[in-house]
């Protein structure tokens, strides 16, 4: 008999990291509970999420205080966010998000008018795919930057630079 108790709090997400320039957004699934203590997106140092985007922007990224990442990733003209405003999730992984309910889209889409492109940080995420694509938002999924999701680093790395950089189509 399973005696463990599981959480069913209900968690709140982070704010987005945008400004009305992004031409392209991010969309993460939900925050983990390492980023939701330390107030940032993909604050577990595990995740690949900065050493990724370092890699493909030449830069440190992953050495650079929270603020300054995000300033550099918007000076590129990209967005983060999840797909999820808030809901209950016993743990880190995304198959265990329960109630989720979604971010405003329609909002953030009339304070970003440059937005044409989103790139969905792993399967999770891209499940909202569909409902972006009827913006008429170009949309890609990436392989998940979680080191949940076992793909090689290098693997994932191209694949991110092709969804990122260049229009490719990348499948987690």
């Amino acid at each position: 008999m399973d005696t463990t108790t599981r959480d069913t709090s209900r968690l709140t997400g982070l704010a987005p990291v945008f400004d009305t320039g992004i031409r392209c957004l991010i969309l993460g699934s939900f925050p983990s509970p390492a980023s939701l203590a330390a107030r940032q997106y993909y604050g577990h140092r595990q995740n690949h999420f900065w050493k990724l985007l370092g890699a493909i922007f030449a830069e440190p990224l992953y050495d650079l205080p929270y603020q300054e990442r995000a300033r550099r990733v918007l000076a590129r003209r990209i967005g983060i966010w999840d797909v999820y405003r808030a809901c209950i999730r016993p743990g880190a992984l995304d198959a265990d998000i329960r109630a989720g309910e979604a971010n405003d889209f329609t909002a953030l889409l009339a304070q970003t008018p440059a937005l044409g492109r989103i790139c969905f940080n792993g399967r999770a995420a891209a499940k909202f795919a569909p409902r972006l694509a009827r913006f008429g938002l170009e949309t890609c999924v990436l392989p998940s930057s979680s080191p949940a999701y076992t793909l090689p680093f290098v693997s994932k790395l191209e694949l991110w630079r092709a969804g990122l950089c260049c229009g490719g189509e990348a499948e987690n």
